[in-house]
């Protein structure tokens, strides 16, 4: 076999070489960073923790110290269940930890949020002047795409009774 001797201080055996050169740079980078364990937290949530912890709050990101061990978990946690949350961080602590054999989570970060709601109106809109649509869609030549246009119209303001 034939040795090659880069200027990095690598040697690699010629035909062969190591699984991380491979990858992606921005694969490496997270990799490196342990997204597969936050992926696995984030997959198997309501698993680890119980129905009362998973309804309060949901992980937000994952800070992996060396050799991914010792992370920093931070939780997005509903406003109102802070304390409810801060007295079970031991216990979700151990059961991520048993949950992967090792310890990998060390820290939980509360991070509180607000409650979000959508309301009907933010998401259709009611159209206010109906008489401007209608002449521009007069002006508008293809006879195809004027009839497609007159007939989302027709829907949007259907849907918006």
């Amino acid at each position: 076999m034939h040795s090659k001797n880069n200027n990095k201080t690598q040697v690699f055996i010629q035909g062969l070489r190591p699984f991380s050169s491979l990858m992606p740079k921005n694969l490496k980078k997270h990799v490196r960073k342990g997204s597969y364990n936050y992926s696995n937290i984030i997959d198997n949530w309501t698993k680890m923790v119980n129905k009362e912890i998973s309804d309060a709050c949901y992980p937000a990101s994952i800070k992996m110290g060396k050799n991914f061990k010792d992370g920093t978990l931070v939780l997005n946690v509903m406003h109102g269940k802070e304390i409810q949350i801060e007295y079970k961080k031991r216990e979700i602590i151990d059961k991520i930890n048993s949950f992967f054999g090792y310890s990998c989570i060390s820290h939980v970060t509360l991070k509180i949020m607000q409650k979000k709601i959508i309301s009907r109106d933010d998401v259709f809109p009611k159209i206010k002047n109906k008489c401007k649509i209608e002449q521009k869609m007069k002006k508008i030549n293809d006879s195809n795409l004027k009839t497609s246009l007159s007939n989302f119209l027709k829907a949007f303001n259907d849907r918006n009774k």
